[in-house]
């Protein structure tokens, strides 16, 4: 099976973006060479990880890096998306740890010598535990150590760095992190998770001036997560929740950038609840964007509830991933074009689009059709929203290779490449092989 698109397909233009994805805590392993972060302590938790499992070594690519960027070569992608880990290249007095930026340096030096562009983002949730002892990202603090961080490593690395990315999905280290405690650190207040969505928020203005100063060739932005959200039925209640949803869970990220603001949602919360914004704060989130990141995977079906307002409605007969999402491509184009219509968008780049797969390997191969399909279905869902008018610049396969799923443990792949982690062997699949053969054939 192939991933085929119509011939005039912008996606299909050698301009177009054609990339993988990854972070470091997933992947790289070597914890005993970074500080500790929240994640280390979050996997030490009993019950914290459905698996039990832990990130100390996850991949390795701590150590077989010089493969896996041979492999991201043979598959003939344009561009690499990779994570910091903050730990790694932070010291605890705020100084850089020469090993650590070493690490990413000789990584980004082998990228560029591939010809690959490199998209980097400077934190995928692995904040330092001693950040987090001091309140994490309930602590305004933090944002401005965020802020010195991008400062020093974007500095150590701008000549290798085609996009900087400041952060991944806030809504995940807020929202599940501290608001409902289903990712590290594990709290559960409605306030805090709403006060960290500022905090990080701040963060990411904060760093926006000095990776221009320091990289101002490359591209500079933030990549936000959105799950679109529909109603039950068309009755007014419905309609309702799934707006009230829509606002709490994907516009509280993105209209603070654009129009300096919370949605309408914020009047709901209690004093306790709402965050904490001092004079100035939404000038300085609303600071510029080269490029916005959009990552998607599946939307949400809502209907009204007296209790708490909205509840999730399974959508029981439609067919889903392994990790029990929707499979709902057309939700991909509806979002795209509703962002194009909310806010006056910078270029966009797909930094995260995937399924994971039970995904086995038989006789050295990995027969993934339900990802294949998953991918055919939502580059058609892409090339409509371009057709629109949706001004999409690239696209990155989330992800490169099977990895620590974060709660999930080692229990779901995502990867278009499969990991033995016993042996730490790479098997290409054969929706790799697809996305591969798709990317080569826009070069000719």
């Amino acid at each position: 099976m192939t991933l085929q698109l119509p011939a005039d397909s912008r996606i299909l233009n050698t301009d177009f973006v054609f990339g993988v994805a990854t972070s470091s805590f997933q992947i790289e392993g070597g914890q005993d060479s970074r500080l500790p972060c929240i994640w280390d302590t979050f996997c030490a938790t009993p019950g914290a990880i459905r698996d039990g499992s832990h990130g100390a070594v996850a991949c390795d690519h701590i150590r077989l890096w010089p493969q896996d960027v041979q492999l991201i070569k043979s598959l003939g992608v344009d561009a690499y998306r990779l994570s910091i880990a903050w730990p790694r290249v932070m010291q605890q007095n705020g100084d850089l740890d020469p090993a650590g930026v070493a690490f990413y340096r000789d990584l980004l030096t082998a990228l560029k010598a591939e010809g690959i562009r490199t998209f980097v983002t400077l934190y995928h949730w692995d904040l330092p535990q001693y950040l987090e002892d001091q309140g994490g990202w309930r602590n305004r603090d933090t944002a401005y150590a965020f802020a010195d961080y991008a400062d020093k490593v974007s500095a150590a690395l701008a000549d290798l760095v085609d996009a900087w990315a400041t952060l991944n999905e806030p809504f995940c280290s807020s929202y599940l992190g501290y608001e409902i405690g289903v990712h590290a650190p594990g709290l559960k207040n409605k306030g805090w998770g709403r006060q960290s969505a500022h905090h990080l928020l701040l963060a990411h203005g904060l760093a926006m001036p000095k990776l221009r100063k320091n990289a101002p060739q490359a591209q500079h932005g933030i990549v936000l997560n959105f799950t679109p959200c529909y109603a039950d039925t068309d009755t007014p209640a419905d309609k309702a929740a799934a707006d009230f949803a829509d606002q709490y869970f994907n516009q509280w990220y993105i209209k603070p950038l654009f129009d300096k603001a919370y949605p309408e949602c914020i009047n709901t919360l209690t004093a306790d609840q709402q965050p904490q914004i001092l004079p100035g704060d939404f000038d300085i989130i609303a600071a510029p964007l080269d490029y916005l990141g959009i990552n998607f995977y599946t939307r949400h079906v809502y209907r009204a509830d007296e209790t708490e307002g909205f509840v999730v409605v399974d959508q029981a007969a439609a067919p889903k991933t392994d990790i029990g999402w929707e499979i709902y491509p057309q939700a991909f184009t509806d979002l795209l074009l509703d962002l194009n219509r909310r806010y006056p968008l910078p270029p966009l780049y797909i930094m995260e689009n995937g399924a994971a797969g039970a995904d086995t390997l038989v006789d050295g191969v990995v027969q993934d059709d339900m990802r294949l399909g998953y991918y055919q279905q939502h580059l058609l869902a892409l090339d409509s929203a371009i057709r629109q008018g949706v001004d999409v610049r690239g696209y990155f396969a989330w992800s490169l290779m099977d990895n620590f799923e974060w709660a999930e443990g080692y229990l779901k792949r995502f990867g278009i490449v499969y990991v033995d982690y016993a042996t730490q062997q790479r098997v290409i699949k054969q929706s790799g092989l697809a996305f591969r053969d798709l990317s080569l054939s826009r070069k000719g």
